[in-house]
């Protein structure tokens, strides 16, 4: 098991990864609609914002990927 102290900027990190990824694809349209998310929650997700977990799995789904993908 880790401790997350040892590690305090893997948030952040993993936020920046979710939004560089988001503003890769673009979060085109279709996505955003078919995820049923509002653009306030697109522009967060592609500034690195904090995001629901659901919020992350519909996007995931509707891009066809493994929602773990996100943070790559």
């Amino acid at each position: 098991m880790r401790d997350l102290s040892a590690d305090d900027t893997l948030v952040h990190h993993r936020r920046r990864a979710i939004g560089a990824r988001a503003r890769e694809e673009r979060m085109r349209e279709q996505v955003i609609l078919a995820a049923r998310i509002d653009r306030v929650t697109s522009w967060g997700l592609e500034s690195g914002d904090e995001a629901l977990l659901s919020t992350l799995i519909r996007v995931a789904w509707v891009m066809e990927i493994p929602p773990a993908t996100l943070m790559e």
